[in-house]
């Protein structure tokens, strides 16, 4: 009949049940195998895990898994998931460098840690070492960071991974500059303004892949050292924009307007546009400060002398969509010099900036309080190593997002030896 189970079904139900029996101090306990899950379970599972876990599990788990985080599409969908669904699985991080040659250490520390810590305990720095001089990050989009060195080699570093591309020769010293991700044709890219033997500036776009190449592109429309030309830079590096692929730089005019100027990595074209009016009395000597929050462009003015003032652009490259997002109000330890703040990073009510003196700052946008974390840079050995809290003018600091983003997954041969992280001595 049906829905009846026939006898040699009950028989072989039986004698698996037999197999499974265990013996275990006169009695019989009977165990079933686990259960199977299926692939695409398991990848949705991978996929709420954070990157820098999911290296741990690379290294320890069945090749099966082993080759699905390492695989491009998973890197790709696990940073496409973290930032439309959970910022979360991809931590933020720091990483600082003397601005010399001569100490080839890069140090970094947790940005969760510096927020989250009670304020007498420390954050501490991780330090890497490299064997040859790469000390410039020129940019970090998608957990990589683009370094450059004195001799005109580039490497893209992973720290999450740590993975690092060979050394690739781009044969030039780079000025003005900048590294981000064309999202739509699926690439990253260096672009830098660089001088030929004849004095003359051209700007190039170089392509990180199997075939790393520079293509001239249309001049950068500023050239530096133009007396002639309306306002000044006032950072070489450009910031990129996650989700825009653009790189912006602020530029300054005294006693006049601000404005940014746009790269967009996809179409390799300029464009500009306005920032927020400033009050009329403002002193306009003191240049903005441009940051990314909340993956949107920022920026912040000192506003009469009395407060900082945090606007945030809520459609990129409508001036009509500043706004305004936090008043920050001075503080007698920040006052030594008219000055405006770095917007760093942005956790719930809680703002990271960074001061031209060289402190982080965090401040509190529901009461309005200051508070100065404690960074234990003791460990990274720099010269005369001190807290990062006091006065940091000979290091440079690069936020990024970890990922599970390789350079071998757009065609560059990589490695994990590269960057090194270094241990204490004894």
């Amino acid at each position: 009949m049906k829905g009846m189970i026939p006898d040699d079904v009950d028989a072989d139900a039986d004698a698996d049940a037999d197999a499974d029996a265990v013996p275990r101090k006169g009695k019989v306990v009977t165990t079933k195998p686990p259960p199977i899950l299926p692939d695409e379970l398991i990848e949705e599972i991978l996929l709420r895990i954070p990157a820098r876990s999911l290296v741990r599990l690379r290294n320890s788990v069945c090749s099966s898994w082993r080759t699905l985080i390492s695989s491009s599409q998973f890197a790709k969908d696990h940073l496409r998931r973290s930032m439309a669904v959970d910022p979360a699985l991809t931590h933020p991080r720091i990483a600082c460098y003397g601005q010399t040659y001569l100490y080839p250490t890069i140090g970094v520390f947790s940005v969760r840690s510096v927020m989250g810590n009670p304020p007498r305990e420390p954050t501490k720095v991780v330090p890497y070492d490299y064997e040859g001089s790469f000390r410039l990050i020129i940019g970090s989009c998608n957990g990589l960071m683009c370094l450059h060195d004195e001799e005109g080699q580039a490497m893209l570093w992973n720290p999450c991974t740590g993975f690092t591309s060979q050394p690739l020769e781009i044969g030039c010293l780079l000025s003005i500059c900048g590294f981000g991700y064309d999202h739509v044709n699926d690439k990253y890219k260096l672009f830098a303004v660089v001088k030929k033997k004849s004095g003359e500036s051209v700007s190039r776009m170089f392509t990180f892949g199997p075939n790393s190449t520079w293509r001239t592109i249309q001049d950068f429309p500023h050239k530096l050292g133009d007396r002639n030309y309306r306002g000044s830079m006032v950072d070489l590096v450009g910031l990129f924009v996650s989700g825009t692929g653009t790189l912006n730089w602020l530029f300054h005019r005294y006693l006049s307007f601000v404005w940014v100027l746009s790269l967009d990595l996809v179409k390799e074209t300029y464009s500009q546009f306005s920032l927020p009016s400033r009050d009329s009395d403002d002193d306009h000597r003191v240049a903005p400060q441009l940051g990314i929050l909340r993956d949107s462009l920022a920026v912040c003015y000192e506003t009469k002398k009395t407060h900082w003032t945090v606007w945030l652009m809520k459609d990129y490259g409508v001036p009509q969509s500043w706004t305004k997002l936090a008043i920050i109000p001075h503080h007698p330890r920040l006052d030594r010099r008219p000055s405006s703040l770095r917007p760093i990073y942005m956790l719930k009510n809680v703002l990271l900036v960074f001061t031209p003196c060289g402190e982080f700052v965090l401040c509190n946008l529901n009461d309005g309080s200051i508070d100065f974390p404690n960074i234990d840079s003791s460990s990274d050995y720099m010269p005369r190593p001190r807290p990062l809290t006091q006065y940091s003018y000979e290091r440079i600091f690069q936020l990024y997002h970890e990922s599970l983003v390789s350079p071998s997954h757009f065609g560059l041969p990589s490695c994990s030896s590269e960057m090194r992280l270094m241990k204490p001595s004894l």
